[in-house]
């Protein structure tokens, strides 16, 4: 790769200083005919000499570079055969063909795939993509993600009205969910406004009334942009508020959008498909290498489950979404089979643990001691019956 990239560095810089001097070299020659040349519709042989090398010369150019673009073209192939030969992958290991069989299977998977395309508009690809696999979402399903899709189109061109009709029918949602989609809005309205001059004073002064129900939450941001009404005739870009002009704001205003719109439908801010690629794209090298290591110690036996991995994989933060736990007893991740359970002491294992230690009990329940028909805690000395235990729900 550092040959690649440096052979790219010198081709492009050779390149581009060649076809400056060939440039140059022909304005020259062309100035040299049109200055020297008495009958412009013959040349002298002087001149004729000068052409005939301004000609060869761009020949051996174009020759020489041609032949540079072909060594870099040569190098570049390469590169897929040292990939290939360095970095061997066998992704069939990793393939799980009952996840893809059933007709469920493959109606979700159908799902997942057309509400990818409509969360980008796409929906002439999902339409033909439910024409193909024969199915078809409901209307309900599409609507909010062309909505969506028509309102992100517009904030891309600075129209606000589409964005701010949704959020003042949505108003109360976002209130109690506290999101400040709709005050940025406004404040992005109005300093438009305020950016179109001293004609439009008034109109801005009557547009912050659309502010006085954020008086108690956003007072410093009012403050702010009721000072910024002192530099309407002069312009914001030439006063101490110019601040206000930041493109960021546009460009996270459509981010704040996705996500608040998302959250009202149940949805996640990504779709699942980008996700769930994402989380592949992550968890494959170490399963690839752990998959090498395990045949070349031949203990393939080892990872048998297929409900779990042979090693721990951090997706990262963004790639979770729900609560867990894993028992410290059995070091295992609880599940719906086997769920999570607290003591009367306030400690929490898994049902599994409890069982094992229930078991155990049990063992000596032929004794008279009636002490051995409770379970002692594995971290503290309080005592209880199995049946005391409470499940804990996430």
């Amino acid at each position: 790769m550092e040959k690649i990239l440096s052979k790219f560095a010198y081709i492009d810089r050779h390149t581009s200083n060649s076809l400056k001097e060939l440039l140059a070299h022909v304005e020259s020659v062309k100035r040299d005919i049109m200055n020297g040349s008495q009958d412009q519709d013959t040349l002298t042989p002087a001149q004729s000499l000068n052409l005939e090398q301004c000609v060869k010369k761009v020949k051996d150019s174009v020759a020489k570079l041609s032949s540079e673009h072909k060594d870099l073209h040569s190098t570049v192939s390469k590169v897929g055969k040292a990939i290939d030969k360095n970095f061997v992958s066998d992704f069939d290991a990793m393939y799980m063909e009952e996840a893809f069989e059933g007709e469920e299977n493959e109606r979700d998977i159908d799902h997942v795939i057309c509400e990818h395309f409509l969360r980008h508009g796409m929906l002439d690809v999902a339409e033909c993509l439910e024409t193909d696999c024969g199915r078809e979402l409901e209307a309900g399903q599409r609507e909010p993600f062309l909505q969506i899709h028509y309102i992100l189109e517009a904030l891309k061109q600075r129209q606000l009205q589409p964005a701010l009709q949704w959020a003042e029918s949505n108003s109360e949602l976002l209130l109690a969910q506290n999101s400040s989609l709709e005050f940025k809005l406004h404040k992005l309205q109005f300093i438009e406004l305020v950016q179109q001059g001293a004609d439009n004073q008034w109109q801005a002064i009557e547009y912050a009334k659309n502010f006085a129900r954020f008086a108690g939450t956003k007072t410093k941001e009012l403050q702010v942009l009721m000072g910024s009404l002192l530099y309407i005739r002069q312009g914001l870009q030439n006063s101490p508020y110019a601040h206000l002009l930041d493109p960021i704001d546009w460009e996270e205003i459509g981010d704040i959008f996705t996500r608040d719109a998302c959250t009202l439908l149940g949805l996640s801010m990504d779709s699942p498909l980008s996700i769930v690629i994402k989380a592949g794209c992550i968890a494959l090298p170490p399963l690839l290498t752990i998959k090498q290591v395990m045949q070349q110690r031949q203990c393939t036996s080892v990872w048998s489950a297929k409900d779990e991995l042979p090693v721990e994989i951090d997706l990262g933060p963004d790639c979770r979404f729900h609560s867990l736990f894993a028992c410290p007893i059995l070091r295992q991740q609880s599940t719906d089979s086997n769920p999570p359970v607290r003591l009367v002491c306030g400690h929490v294992i898994t049902r599994d643990a409890l069982n094992k230690l229930s078991n155990v009990v049990n063992k000596w329940a032929i004794l008279p001691n009636p002490i051995f028909h409770k379970v002692k805690c594995p971290y503290c000395p309080v005592e209880q019956s199995p049946s005391e235990a409470k499940q804990i729900y996430f």
